[in-house]
This record gives C-alpha cells, structure tokens and sequence, in this order.
C-alpha cells in the first residue's frame, strides 16, 4: 500500500452495489481506500443490499473492514461533516475520488462548487488540484439541467461515466453487469483487474 489512496463516496442514487462492489474490488487489489457517504446512501443500502451503513465512521469502518477482509488501516471511513479529514484538503488530497453512484443532487452541487458536506468537498479539492474525479451517475431519463452540469464537470476535468452497463459479454447475473462497471471504473484508476475479458481478447 504504497500509493496514494483513492476515495469513494457513495450517494443516494439507485445502485450502490456499483459502490460497494468498487471498494472490495480495490481492497482486494491491496489499494488504500477513504470511504465516505451520504445519509442516503445508507437507507438505499440498506433499501437494495440488506446492508446496515452505521452513522458513526469508527464503526462502520471496523464492520468494513471485516466484511472485505482489508488489512489493519487499509479502509478509513470518514464522517459527512468530518471537515479534519485529510480528504477535506489540497495539502493531502486522496490520488483519486470516484462518487459511485452519484445523485444528479450530488452533481449539481461539484459542477457548481457548492461544498457543504465532505463529499462536496472533496470533489472540489479533486478539481481543483487537477485529479482524477470519476462520477458515475445514475439517473433517467436526464433532464436538461443534468446534462449541463455533466457538460460542466467534464469541462473542470471530471470523468461522468453514467452507470450503464454493457451487454456484449453476456451477463449472467446482476453480478455480471455490476462488474462490468466496476471494470470499467477500474480500468479509467489503472488498477488491474479479472473481472470481465478485454474487447476481442476472447476473440484472439
């Protein structure tokens, strides 16, 4: 664990699987991982995975840690208004921030610099240091408003990668198309991954 780490917010949006899935996949692949989210992304976790988010971080990232088997100080979970986090700074700035999923709420307020929680915060930091902000929206159909603030991020520096999965490698299962993205994700961190064969690698 001798890169920087990369931090993932999770959001109210539909699809927090995309999240979760992320933060194993990156643990997994001995990646130091900040972890933050929302109010409502503990109900949707709670709403679609069965999965109880504690309010408190110290227990949340212990239950984490132990749920994805990660290494003593490999997941920090940071508060929403935790303003001391190292993630709330351009002086020790994570080398990545994915917001997956990202609520269009989520993404108006980074397209207009609007900082009033720690993720908002730490997206703004992620901008304006010149890192890498991924955002994997979740919405449909897109109203006029999130297109321009999708239009709006992309020209600040960020990544929008709505959360539509492929199909071409014919998924089995929800598994199957969570990982597609997750994969995709990944592959924009450089981080490698097995989770789904390269386009034409089966094809020799």
């Amino acid at each position: 664990m001798n890169e920087q780490p990369v931090a993932v917010a999770l959001t109210g949006a539909s699809g927090i699987a995309y999240g979760i899935r992320l933060v194993e996949c990156l643990l997994q692949a001995g990646r130091e991982v900040q972890l933050l989210y929302s109010r409502a992304a503990q109900v949707v976790a709670a709403m679609e995975l069965d999965l109880q988010l504690p309010a408190a971080a110290e227990q949340a990232q212990s239950q984490l840690t132990e749920r994805f088997h990660a290494a003593p100080g490999q997941l920090q979970v940071f508060g929403r208004q935790q303003w001391t986090a190292p993630v709330a700074s351009g002086s020790n700035p994570p080398r990545a921030l994915v917001v997956c999923p990202c609520t269009m709420g989520t993404l108006a307020s980074i397209a207009h610099g609007i900082s009033e929680n720690l993720i908002d915060r730490v997206a703004d930091v992620m901008l304006k240091e010149r890192r890498q902000l991924i955002l994997v929206v979740r919405e449909t159909p897109f109203s006029a408003i999130h297109l321009q603030n999708m239009l709006t991020v992309t020209q600040a520096g960020a990544v929008v990668m709505p959360a539509n999965p492929g199909f071409y490698h014919k998924p089995a299962s929800v598994d199957d198309l969570v990982d597609f993205m997750v994969a995709r994700v990944l592959d924009h961190l450089q981080v490698s991954h097995e989770l789904l064969p390269r386009w034409g690698a089966e094809r020799g």
